[in-house]
């Protein structure tokens, strides 16, 4: 009888363990006054958002001059942001003028999947990218026995089927949580932060969380052997080097663009402080689904002179005929 007690006495109380049906989403508490604008904002930004990716999307589809590797990649990026900020910003959106920012648990998981699916995607397209223009600048020649419709189509699959295996994984590993608690003190969920209200050990959502961050890694290496072929390849010709300024130029800045969203976002989950405003934390929490989406746009659009002259023709095609 004694060792029964004992073995009572140190199992965890599970009298407090009940399954979760909603979450709360806390990251608003603290800003609800300036709600309305920043719901102003975001209605400002995110159709402008929407329409430039859509721009993007519809002149590289509907122009046979644009179907080619590059311009299909572009246009992945440009179907991604579309996908990834439609988990967020509607519900986002609607908290601002709610009074309760809850969401279910079923909802949690879809928006976690949805994001976080996006930014893996993200980085596989910037990857494969980043093997495109390694292909077309130091392999020119063969450029095109490469880069043929078969393998840009199983490029395509790999950057959007890869981030699909490893959140259905960690949504699945997630799920077989039990959970102590419901406050997420985020704008959207998240799912280190789903994982931090876990009971128990955590060990296998972590280690398979590092093996996709290692994954991540590993595509910035490749990132980083194409361009270091890339710049050795832009000393020696002066035809390279132009060709390497107005097509991988704009790969560079989003790439720079993706990656520091991305830091401060891992900062955030990590490191974040509640002695940091409010405000700013949400800004570093939401900096990876607000500036490439509606930076790359601008960034292919204005730099790409091939784009730019698409667009304006598409949508300005009396002007042009008579300029030209």
């Amino acid at each position: 009888m004694g060792n029964i007690e004992t073995e009572n006495m140190m199992q965890p109380p599970l009298e407090n363990v009940s399954s979760v049906l909603v979450f709360t989403l806390s990251g608003l508490n603290e800003t609800l006054e300036n709600r309305f604008v920043f719901f102003s904002l975001t209605a400002l930004f995110y159709p402008l958002m929407v329409l430039c990716n859509v721009v993007i999307i519809f002149t590289i589809i509907s122009q046979r001059t644009l179907h080619e590797p590059m311009y299909v990649f572009i246009c992945n990026l440009s179907i991604n942001a579309l996908y990834g900020t439609a988990g967020f910003f509607p519900k986002f959106m609607y908290d601002l003028l709610s009074e309760n920012h809850i969401v279910s648990y079923a909802g949690c998981m879809i928006q976690i999947f949805v994001i976080y699916s996006f930014a893996l995607c993200e980085i596989s397209t910037l990857t494969v990218m980043a093997y495109d223009r390694y292909v077309a600048i130091c392999r020119p020649l063969e450029y095109h026995s490469i880069m043929t419709s078969q393998r840009v189509l199983e490029c395509i699959l790999f950057s959007w089927l890869a981030p699909f295996s490893c959140m259905s994984v960690l949504i699945v590993l997630t799920t077989r949580l039990t959970l102590c608690g419901s406050t997420i003190e985020k704008v959207y969920c998240e799912i280190w932060a789903v994982a931090k209200l876990s009971c128990f050990s955590t060990t296998v959502n972590n280690v398979f969380g590092y093996i996709v961050i290692f994954v991540c890694f590993g595509h910035g290496l490749m990132i980083y052997c194409s361009y270091f072929q890339l710049i050795r390849k832009c000393l020696k010709s002066v035809e390279v080097r132009r060709k390497f300024m107005q097509t991988c130029m704009p790969h560079l800045l989003s790439l720079f663009n993706v990656a520091t969203a991305m830091f401060f976002d891992v900062l955030y989950s990590r490191y974040g402080s509640k002695n940091i405003p409010q405000g700013v934390r949400n800004f570093m929490a939401m900096e990876f689904l607000l500036l490439p989406t509606i930076l790359n746009p601008f960034i292919y659009g204005v730099n790409l002179t091939t784009i730019r002259q698409e667009v304006l023709r598409l949508f300005f095609k009396k002007q042009v005929r008579i300029s030209e």
